[in-house]
C-alpha cells in the first residue's frame, strides 16, 4: 500500500478541450488570434474540420515540398528576413500575410514586404493555396547560403513550424548553437523529406 501510494503517477499528454487521454501522434488546432497550438483528441478535432468562424481551426497533416520553387537571391533578400530560415502564412486576424523565423529566443515576427512576397507568389501559384491561419511556407536556404545544397521550400502544417522554433529554441548553446543544435535540425529536415509528397512549384506535380 505505501508503495503504491509512493509511486509516481503515470504522465500522460490529453486533450485540452475534453481532457481525453491521447498518443503522442494526435491532431492539433489553433487559436488564430492568439496563434496558441492546442493538443486535441480525434474528435474534438473533427468537430472544427473546415471551420472558419469558430475559436480553433484544425491542422492539417500533410507535408509538401515544393519541388521547381522560383526565388531568386535578389528576391528572398527583399523579404528583409535577417537570416536564412524562415516560415510565412496568412493571418486571418490580421487580413495579411506574416513572415517569422526561429532564432534562441523562440518565434521572430520580420517585417515583410507584401510588394516582394506577391511577386514570388505570383511566380509560384501554389502559394495562392494555403490555407489560412493552418499552413505556411517554410524555406531552409541555410545550405544554399553556404554553397553545400539547394534551397529546400515546404507548404507545411502550421505546427510543424513551431515545432521547428521549439526545437531551436530549447537545444541552442553559445553563439552559434552547438553540434548538438545542428544535427537536430538537420534531422528534423530529413523527416520532411521522407514525409513530403514532392509536387512542383508552379502547381503540378
Amino acid at each position: 500500500m505505501l508503495r503504491q501510494f509512493a509511486r509516481k503517477p503515470r504522465t500522460a499528454e490529453r486533450c485540452e478541450l475534453c481532457s481525453l487521454e491521447i498518443s503522442a501522434q494526435h491532431p492539433h488546432l489553433i487559436e488564430p488570434v492568439a496563434r496558441k497550438l492546442v493538443c486535441s483528441c480525434d474528435a474534438c478535432a473533427l468537430l472544427f474540420s473546415g471551420r472558419t468562424d469558430s475559436r480553433y481551426k484544425r491542422v492539417p497533416r500533410q507535408v509538401r515540398m515544393l519541388a521547381d520553387f522560383r526565388m531568386s537571391d535578389a528576391q528572398w533578400d527583399s523579404l528583409m528576413i535577417p537570416i536564412n530560415m524562415a516560415f510565412f502564412f496568412h493571418s486571418s486576424p490580421l487580413g495579411r500575410m506574416v513572415a517569422m523565423y526561429p532564432s534562441p529566443a523562440g518565434a521572430t515576427e520580420s517585417l515583410l514586404s507584401l510588394e516582394a512576397w506577391n511577386e514570388i507568389a505570383h511566380e509560384n501559384p501554389q502559394l495562392e493555396k494555403m490555407e489560412a491561419d493552418v499552413e505556411a511556407m517554410l524555406v531552409n536556404r541555410i545550405g544554399h547560403s553556404r554553397g553545400f545544397t539547394k534551397a529546400e521550400y515546404y507548404v507545411l502544417p502550421i505546427d510543424q513550424c513551431y515545432k521547428l522554433v521549439g526545437l531551436i529554441r530549447s537545444q541552442w548553446r553559445g553563439f552559434s548553437g552547438g553540434v548538438e543544435v545542428w544535427q537536430q535540425i538537420g534531422e528534423f529536415f530529413a523527416g520532411l523529406r521522407n514525409n513530403a509528397i514532392v509536387t512542383g512549384g508552379r502547381g503540378h506535380a
